[in-house]
């Protein structure tokens, strides 16, 4: 990628007035990201509750591309880690799959095997963070190979776009490997808004019990459509017995509210109530206020791969989230610097600067603590194993 993306990198000028309902696909391109740099609120340093998630499965990962690898042997391997964001966990897991290729090569005694990997995210992404790890990231590998002039060359490119489309030539990928993404639809679904773009789900920020039956199923409605055209736009870009594995959030069942996934945006909506309740945010800013997510439950899943008719499931197996508190932080504010350094960019850009930001997600450690006392909060995630048919 060309370095003068940076400056398209430039935050969107924000809106100090309410807007009617605007949230495009185009929007959540131009505004959503992780926070960026490596500061206190940032990602990469709020990021340890996805981590502690993917290695639980990561054995599924490196299974499945030495299955792949053993079946294929390419001489040049395309791998794409699509929502890649700016933190540390998207390079742990190239380097894992790395090792785990050389590892087959070495024992079949096959040629070294060219490495391409495809980091994506959406253009407002800091992939300037990640092109400066690299050189540190190469030199770590080579320490890590016995025979480094024996071994692949590896190459790697970042590729900003959304994956609800086309990202890549024909038949490049062997491997897409996706975590903690896929839950974030395209846009804030259109069906949450009547014709004069007020909202239906006044006193929510997601599907909650007070939410009439439109929002849920607009909701899933957008969640069928990305979902179907990743599958299609995935299954142009990957070789036929290609894989992917995805990991997103979900839920158990076919009750959209529970003391799962959706319980965190609830706890959001009440932060947002207690500085209402302060004269700090307007009522009519919050209730115009939508999350572009949603957590899919398995059937779900399964219908709508089975729909799209382009992959086969090969695995789809749910893993509890486990409570990762940080020495000296409470497990509440280790889930509000997670969900800040999400939902930080979409909060300033739909509220404007003047929000405090400091006092919204202190609101909200302190709801997550008292919540956790009175029971668990118990998130799951789904790790999905696909192969092109």
């Amino acid at each position: 990628m060309a370095t003068s993306l940076k400056s398209s990198f430039k935050r969107t000028p924000q809106a100090h007035q309410v807007e009617s309902h605007t949230s495009t696909k185009m929007d959540v391109e131009k505004v959503f990201h992780m926070t960026g740099g490596i500061g206190k609120t940032s990602y990469a340093k709020n990021s340890s509750l996805q981590k502690k998630a993917s290695d639980k499965v990561k054995h599924i990962i490196i299974e499945t591309v030495e299955e792949l690898y053993r079946a294929t042997t390419p001489k040049s391997l395309g791998i794409a880690d699509l929502g890649c964001s700016s933190g540390p966990n998207t390079l742990s897991i190239i380097k894992d799959i790395f090792e785990a290729i050389q590892g087959i090569s070495h024992k079949v005694l096959q040629p070294a095997t060219e490495f391409r990997a495809y980091l994506n995210d959406l253009p407002t992404n800091d992939f300037n963070s990640i092109f400066k790890a690299l050189p540190d990231f190469q030199r770590l590998l080579r320490q890590d190979t016995r025979n480094w002039s024996e071994s692949p060359a590896i190459f790697m490119g970042g590729y900003p776009g959304s994956f609800y489309g086309r990202l890549f030539p024909n038949n490049c990928l062997h491997f897409v490997h996706s975590s903690h993404s896929l839950h974030w639809l395209s846009r804030v679904p259109p069906g949450l808004y009547d014709e004069e773009g007020k909202s239906l789900n006044k006193g929510s920020i997601y599907i909650s019990e007070a939410s009439p039956a439109v929002v849920t199923q607009a909701y899933f409605k957008q969640f069928r459509e990305d979902f179907s055209l990743f599958l299609r736009s995935r299954s142009e870009e990957l070789v036929v017995g290609g894989r992917m594995v995805l990991i997103f959030l979900g839920r158990r069942g076919p009750e959209h509210v529970d003391r799962g996934n959706s319980f965190f945006w609830e706890i959001l909506y009440r932060s947002f109530a207690i500085l209402v309740s302060e004269g700090q945010v307007e009522q009519e800013r919050v209730d115009s206020y939508d999350v572009h997510f949603y957590a899919p439950s398995r059937k779900e899943i399964e219908d709508e791969v089975e729909s799209e008719a382009s992959f086969e499931i090969d695995k789809i197996e749910e893993s509890e989230i486990e409570r990762n508190d940080k020495k000296g932080e409470s497990y509440g504010a280790v889930v509000a610097m997670t969900v800040r350094a999400i939902q930080e960019s979409m909060i300033s850009h739909h509220f404007g600067e003047g929000i405090n930001l400091d006092a919204l997600f202190q609101n909200y450690a302190k709801l997550v603590d008292e919540e956790i006392a009175k029971d668990n909060i118990d998130p799951i995630t789904f790790v999905v194993v696909l192969s092109k048919s």
